[in-house]
């Protein structure tokens, strides 16, 4: 059995707020067919505290494990930042944390993980015995993972972006961090494997060439399956935010068979015309809206501007971008601050990319 992982992030909403009902279903399903493992992050607005109400409260804590996050750039001191954990076990109702990860190192931010000591933090955690386990997610380049795993060779796995739109990425470097943690011997955690839902409603040729391969199997399951495939995967995260979500990951994960050789031809041919369509690589992760001071729904317009980059459909993406709009401000009055593109784990050229929405889309 692959190890499916329960990402925490996007769960199910009932107004603004997360519904717990729905999301104690799902675990149930999850905890149900075997998998075990929950992501969720100190940053997650909402998901520590669903975490205790849906699993910690209703399940036997030998029968889960629990990962979660410290996320040093919004600590304003080293005593902020190692108190986080602390946070976090009392949000969640739970004495340990299995397996606790610095959280999206790059390197706009790996200084102020060094400069608080939080790798040797880490380490006096698990001798404490409050985390089991510790290692780090992470969003840059081979040549600084490399370099990370080289001085802290104790890490014991490493979270990283994974998916077959980003295999070859430039700036996602999916293949060449995948081979870099592997050469370190580091089992390792997969995000994104459906990057943000983009590849559970690809453009419609993508859509078109896995239909074609296998009419029952739904295009996010090629993504969790070509993730899962992968050797040294500790699990595969799917941030499920419904109950038929749920329910189509488990069947397909259920009974895991990896990609056979005419599968992944498939994927190549998916990824050729994924490659064609130029959609924008954004995730919807919102860690650039944080600290937009014009309140632009960046993600929402970038994924109205992908109706028409992905499916030709230019008067719904004029729709959904006016809608978007009307949540905030319109693409337009971006005032290219910067604080956007410094905060981007995709590394997206975000204020080039508004303006090009705004000409099209306004």
């Amino acid at each position: 059995m692959s190890n499916l992982g329960f990402g925490l992030m996007r769960l199910p909403r009932k107004g603004l707020m997360t519904d717990i009902g729905q999301t104690c279903t799902m675990v149930d399903m999850f905890l149900e067919a075997g998998f075990t493992y929950f992501d969720t992050a100190l940053v997650y607005v909402g998901s520590e505290d669903a975490t205790r109400k849906a699993l910690v409260r209703r399940h036997p804590r030998a029968s889960f494990t629990i990962a979660t996050k410290l996320y040093a750039p919004i600590a304003p001191t080293e005593a902020a930042a190692r108190k986080q954990i602390r946070t976090s076990l009392k949000r969640m109702g739970t004495d340990y944390i299995d397996y606790y990860l610095l959280h999206s190192i790059m390197s706009g931010n790996r200084s102020k993980y060094d400069r608080m000591g939080l790798w040797d933090y880490a380490r006096q955690l698990k001798r404490e015995g409050t985390i089991r386990h510790w290692g780090f997610s992470y969003h840059d380049g081979p040549e600084l993972l490399d370099e990370l795993l080289t001085l802290h060779p104790d890490a014991e796995f490493v979270q990283l972006q994974i998916n077959y739109a980003d295999w070859e990425s430039p700036t996602v470097h999916a293949r060449a961090n995948y081979e870099i943690a592997r050469a370190h011997g580091k089992q390792i955690v997969i995000m994104e494997p459906v990057k943000g839902g983009k590849l559970a409603h690809p453009p419609t040729e993508v859509a078109r060439i896995l239909a074609a391969a296998n009419p029952d199997a739904s295009p996010a399951s090629w993504a969790i399956r070509f993730a899962a495939s992968l050797d040294g995967v500790l699990a595969v995260l799917s941030g499920m935010s419904d109950i038929g979500q749920m329910a189509d990951n488990l069947s397909s994960m259920r009974d895991f068979k990896p990609l056979d050789a005419a599968e992944r031809a498939t994927i190549r041919q998916a990824q050729a015309a994924l490659g064609a369509s130029g959609i924008i690589q954004c995730t919807g992760c919102g860690y650039c809206t944080a600290g937009c001071p014009q309140k632009i729904p960046i993600p929402a317009v970038f994924s109205a501007m992908n109706e028409q980059l992905g499916n030709g459909r230019r008067e719904h993406a004029r729709t959904l971008y006016a809608r978007a709009a009307s949540t905030g401000n319109p693409a337009s009055s971006c005032i290219a601050c910067g604080r956007c593109e410094a905060a981007c784990p995709q590394h997206l050229s975000i204020i080039d990319l508004l303006a090009r929405c705004a000409e099209t889309l306004e």
